[in-house]
């Protein structure tokens, strides 16, 4: 089945982070700035990644990283890919909101990203673009290079991409139990045409995905869409848990 590569030390997986960072993002969501929420679940992510990445004290370099701002332009956060490792030796970036909204920017630039690397990837698992946004994009429609994106394949299946909507109006009905909440499985469950745009721009998640964040309480089920409204502190916490869900043995 597709999507069954490990990540391991010899063949890590390649995980793409878009972060908006634009001013709406130091609006509040439960009781703090979102961009705080972002803040603290990339740290959590990171940490888990070095969790399953530990053996004896070393961290192998199970999984790469590239992480891109973006607001009215996008930027290389960590100035190309670096190992998880790496990226915990740096600590994870703080981020601050700005500014207007280039989502086409942010996937542009890794589209680009991809184009360089995935020659290289042959034996590897797909690489993930995980894309965190709080509103509407401005500028370009970035449909077309999202769509692009997971039309790029590999040994181990399309380039999978991920959409984390930070706000309180994706869905029309609130989730209030998230462990047993099975994903957005059809554009009825959304709330407006940007909803749906972003449901278009979301793969499918892969029956190893949804296996591995089941050992983190959730029921996720395979085939919804890698689509999530972040509109609380624990969605926050499963759309940045899936970002690392890649499988590991």
């Amino acid at each position: 089945m597709p999507y069954d590569i490990a990540a391991t030390s010899a063949t890590p997986a390649l995980i793409v982070y878009l972060l908006d960072v634009s001013g709406s993002m130091g609006d509040s969501l439960d009781g703090e700035p979102k961009i705080q929420h972002l803040n603290r679940a990339l740290q959590n992510v990171i940490g888990k990644m070095v969790a399953r990445s530990t053996k004896s004290e070393v961290v192998s370099p199970r999984y790469r990283l590239a992480m891109i701002a973006y607001s009215t332009t996008a930027k290389d956060i960590l100035g190309g890919i670096r190992t998880v490792a790496e990226v915990a030796q740096l600590g994870s970036p703080q981020f601050k909101p700005t500014n207007q909204t280039d989502t086409a920017a942010a996937f542009m630039m890794a589209r680009d990203l991809l184009r360089r690397e995935l020659p290289a990837l042959r034996g590897h698992p797909a690489p993930l673009v995980c894309h965190m946004t709080d509103g509407a994009y401005s500028g370009t429609d970035p449909e077309p290079l999202a769509r692009e994106i997971m039309q790029m394949t590999t040994d181990d299946g399309n380039v999978l991409v991920q959409n984390i909507y930070m706000g309180p109006d994706l869905t029309r009905t609130p989730i209030v139990d998230v462990e047993n909440w099975p994903g957005v499985r059809s554009e009825a469950e959304l709330s407006n045409s940007f909803a749906t745009k972003l449901f278009r721009m979301s793969s499918p998640i892969p029956k190893r995905y949804a296996e591995t964040i089941a050992e983190d309480g959730f029921s996720l089920v395979p085939g919804a869409a890698m689509l999530f409204p972040a509109s609380s502190t624990d969605l926050v916490e499963l759309a940045f848990a899936m970002s690392g869900a890649t499988y590991t043995k």
